[in-house]
């Protein structure tokens, strides 16, 4: 008992030492800085999109995560083989006409919904979907990057 006594003791001390006031660094972010995170993701999802019909190549490498993964129907894919999709026009994003956006926040993590009809050229031939899009990004520095971004088809829509 005597021991972990001490042990207990050695480790409060330690723990004062490395926070010596004793109190909890709180960091506040307030409702409307929050609102107003929410609504910057939001515009960048949508931001996104059009850059995605119009290959802005640039502004897609600088938004997507060097580890970024993408859920498609019928494909997982990284970063890379993402944006040669794209590059290379095997994937044409053409119109997402979004019904549905929200955004929550999860510290230095934020994650869009959105419920859309997606149109775009897949194999050469034109489709439209309907789909529950999942985005999870990460802040880096002070912006924004795209992390994961997964595609759910709605069925009966």
């Amino acid at each position: 008992m005597k021991t972990y006594a001490i042990i207990l003791l050695a480790c409060a001390a330690v723990a004062g030492c490395a926070n010596p006031t004793g109190k909890t660094k709180m960091t506040t972010v307030t409702a409307d800085q929050t609102a107003r995170d929410k609504q910057a993701l939001i515009d960048l999802s949508k931001q996104k999109w059009l850059w995605m019909a119009d290959r802005k190549m640039p502004e897609l490498e600088s938004l997507f995560h060097a580890s970024a993964r993408f859920v498609h129907m019928g494909a997982t894919m990284d970063r890379q083989a993402e944006l040669d999709i794209i590059r290379g026009g095997q994937i044409q994003y053409k119109r997402a006409d979004m019904s549905e956006t929200s955004a929550e926040m999860l510290g230095d993590t934020a994650i869009v919904y959105s419920k859309l009809r997606l149109l775009a050229v897949v194999g050469g031939n034109e489709v439209t979907n309907p789909f529950s899009v999942t985005e999870t990004y990460v802040r880096v520095d002070a912006g924004w990057k795209l992390a994961a971004m997964s595609f759910t088809r709605l069925l009966g829509e």
